[in-house]
């Protein structure tokens, strides 16, 4: 059981890395410092939309419209952060 608890924090710790990536390099795009004409920046931009919609999108339908400002990262964070915390605290039912 400890092997399964050790995967899904490993899966967490993935997600969290791919969401961070991909808010950090939205602000490079938006602020003109990456171009997504460059082939490589291209790829590793529509990779991780293609992995994080899956995730996003059930969100940004429950959200109401921010003007132009998407808090979706934020909560898929605060939700992975209150996941962790869960599991951490009952890891002893696991042992």
């Amino acid at each position: 059981m400890q092997s399964l608890f050790q995967i899904l924090m490993l899966i967490l710790d993935v997600v969290w890395f791919f969401i961070l990536a991909h808010v950090i390099m939205s602000w490079l795009i938006n602020f003109q410092v990456l171009n997504t004409r460059q082939q490589l920046v291209a790829q590793i931009w529509y990779g991780l939309n293609r992995v994080l919609e899956p995730i996003y999108g059930p969100i940004r339908r429950i959200l109401p419209p921010m003007g132009g400002l998407d808090l979706t990262p934020l909560v898929v964070l605060l939700a992975i952060m209150a996941l962790r915390i869960v599991l951490i605290n009952n890891a002893a039912l696991f042992y």
